[in-house]
Formats: C-alpha cells, sequence, structure tokens
C-alpha cells in the first residue's frame, strides 16, 4: 500500500513536471515558435528563389525571341500614291541583310543567356544570403558582428585577390557591353587570335587556327578586336612584276575578282558588290593591285583564299606574271633556251 502511493505520488510530480516544462515560454518557443520561423522563412526563400528566377528565364527568352518576331514578314502596308488610289506593297528585306541580320542575332541571344546564368547566380546568393541570417537572428544569434566581420573580411580579400575581382568586373562589363561572344573570332594582343568556345565572369577561352586552346583571364585583356562583330572585310593584294601590261593586268585581275565572289562557295558570304580600289603601291620590281569586298563576320579569310586562288590561276592562263617568277636570280625559260643557243654557237 505504501508503495502504490508512492507510485502514485511520483506519476503525479512527474505530470506535474512535463506540464509545467510544457507550459514554459521557452519550451514552446524553441519547440514551436522558433521551427515555425525557421520553416517560413525557408519556404519563403525557396518560393523567392524560384519566382525570381522563372522570371529572368521568361526575361531572357522574351529577350531572345523578340528579334525572330521582328524578321517575320510584315503586313502589306497600304501607300499612298501621287494619284490619290493606295496599294498595297510588302517590304522585302535583301538576302545579305537577313544573313547579316541573323549573324547577329545569334551573338546577341548568346549574350542574353550568360547574363542571364549571371543574374541566376547572383539572385541566388542574395535570397539564401538573407535566408541564412533570417534564420540564425531566429535562433538567437547576434548577426551584428558576423555582418561586420564579413565586412572585414571583404575588404581583407579585396587587398588580397584584386586581380581575382579584377576579373569578375571586366567579365560583367565585357557582358553588358557586348564586346565578343561565344564563336567570335577575336585578338586579344600578343600574337593570340582565336575562335571563342566560352565565357565565363573570371576566364574566356578561346582556340587559335592551330588547335590550341588558351585560357585568358578577363581582367588581363586589355585590349580586344572582334573580327566577327557586324561585318567583316576581306582585303586582297596581288603582286604583279613590272614587265607586264598595266591596263592588261588591271582587267584580268578585276574580272576574275569579280567572278571569284560569285563563286557557289562564298556568293552567300557577301554582303556587297566587290571593289578595285587599283595599285596600292609601286616598287622598284613590282606593283600591287588591292581589291576589297565586305562579307559576313569571320568569312573574309575563306573569301580571301578562293579569291586568291582564281585570280592567280586566270593571271597565269592570260600570261600575267608575278615579280620573279622563277625564283629570285633566276632566268627564265626564254632566257635560258637563249643562253643555251648561245653556246652551242
Amino acid at each position: 500500500m505504501i508503495i502504490s502511493r508512492a507510485n502514485s505520488g511520483s506519476d503525479v510530480n512527474l505530470v506535474e513536471d512535463v506540464s509545467s516544462w510544457w507550459d514554459d515560454p521557452t519550451t514552446k518557443e524553441w519547440l514551436i515558435d522558433k521551427p515555425i520561423s525557421i520553416a517560413v522563412t525557408i519556404m519563403v526563400a525557396l518560393i523567392a528563389h524560384w519566382i525570381l528566377r522563372k522570371l529572368i528565364t521568361k526575361a531572357v527568352e522574351r529577350g531572345a525571341n523578340r528579334m525572330g518576331e521582328q524578321e517575320k514578314p510584315k503586313k502589306p502596308s497600304l501607300i499612298r500614291t501621287p494619284f490619290g488610289k493606295s496599294s498595297s506593297q510588302t517590304e522585302e528585306i535583301p538576302l545579305d541583310v537577313q544573313v547579316l541580320r541573323r549573324s547577329q542575332e545569334q551573338r546577341r541571344q548568346a549574350r542574353i543567356r550568360t547574363l542571364g546564368a549571371v543574374g541566376k547566380s547572383a539572385v541566388a546568393i542574395f535570397v539564401w544570403t538573407w535566408a541564412v541570417l533570417a534564420i540564425l537572428s531566429t535562433i538567437g544569434v547576434n548577426v551584428a558582428p558576423l555582418i561586420a566581420s564579413a565586412g572585414v573580411a571583404g575588404v581583407a580579400l579585396g587587398f588580397g585577390a584584386q586581380s581575382l575581382v579584377k576579373d569578375f568586373l571586366s567579365g560583367i562589363f565585357m557582358l553588358i557591353e557586348d564586346q565578343y561572344g561565344v564563336g567570335d573570332t577575336i585578338d586579344v594582343g600578343d600574337g593570340i587570335v582565336g575562335e571563342v568556345e566560352d565565357i565565363s565572369m573570371r576566364m574566356t577561352t578561346l582556340r587559335d587556327m592551330d588547335g590550341t586552346v588558351w585560357y585568358i583571364r578577363n581582367g588581363e585583356i586589355l585590349r580586344v578586336g572582334n573580327f566577327s562583330d557586324e561585318y567583316a572585310i576581306a582585303r586582297f593584294e596581288v603582286p604583279v612584276g613590272l614587265s607586264n601590261d598595266t591596263e592588261k593586268a588591271w582587267a584580268v585581275i578585276e574580272k576574275s575578282f569579280q567572278e571569284a565572289v560569285k563563286m557557289p562557295t562564298v556568293k552567300n558570304s557577301i554582303l556587297e558588290e566587290p571593289e578595285m580600289k587599283g595599285i596600292s603601291a609601286f616598287e622598284p620590281d613590282h606593283m600591287t593591285f588591292r581589291g576589297v569586298v565586305k562579307t559576313l563576320p569571320g568569312f573574309q579569310w575563306e573569301v580571301q583564299r578562293h579569291v586568291y586562288a582564281k585570280v592567280l590561276s586566270d593571271m597565269q592562263r592570260e600570261g600575267i606574271t608575278t615579280p620573279y617568277p622563277n625564283g629570285i636570280g633566276a632566268l627564265s625559260p626564254r632566257q635560258l633556251e637563249a643562253k643555251r643557243s648561245g653556246e652551242k654557237a
């Protein structure tokens, strides 16, 4: 009996202890209020992150598709004629302009997608940094010293990692200003010329004509020449020996130039009619004829190769010689024949 009373008394005390513990505001705060607050913070961060990413994705898609909508055929517009009648006329865009716009559109889409990826990364850092600070504040951690320490660490990091910060800032301005994009052929100095394969906030990767891949920090690119922006100029210079008839040489080279740019392999890369500039240099042993033609960006070298091959073939067929056609100091076949005839005599 005594034992049963003791057990009942201990049970009552245990219940009272549990009740008092449960009724304690601190217990409710740590088991109910704070977990709910943390869960709400995480849910808000998840929803905000998702919404912002969707907005950025939608903005990128809208910006990337904007040019495609502009290139759709326009409805016929009514044009008032001098006689007071209206006639419908559909605006036609020349083929070369369409090709040029398509090339520019590809560059613009690549830049927009890269900026979209950067925006998504920035959004993620901002949202989850806020969420972590809010959770720490909820559990009672004083975030003010942490923020102050982060500021000091940021200053120290800025001094210790100036080159890294410089690379990121250069990458941001490079993307905003659209200096170059993936697929462009650029010259970054020091004899490095190649096609851009990848662009990040810190580094640009390009491959030169020999297949070598170059990894260049954005902060180290002090100047850049873009061979693929809007249009390019294919320039060719043909040396002709002074013993040739100038007018005949001009006519042969000009005709060959006109025919070369109409070849099926390069005609779709030509934006304007070719132009012969005439004699650009006059040396003691030769004169140089120059011609230019506007091409799609990045196609100027292909056009040059076809033009040179065509011009050289036509010059040989018409008897137009280059300086020292047999090599410096070597005799021509006619001179050799004359020399042999003199020796026999």
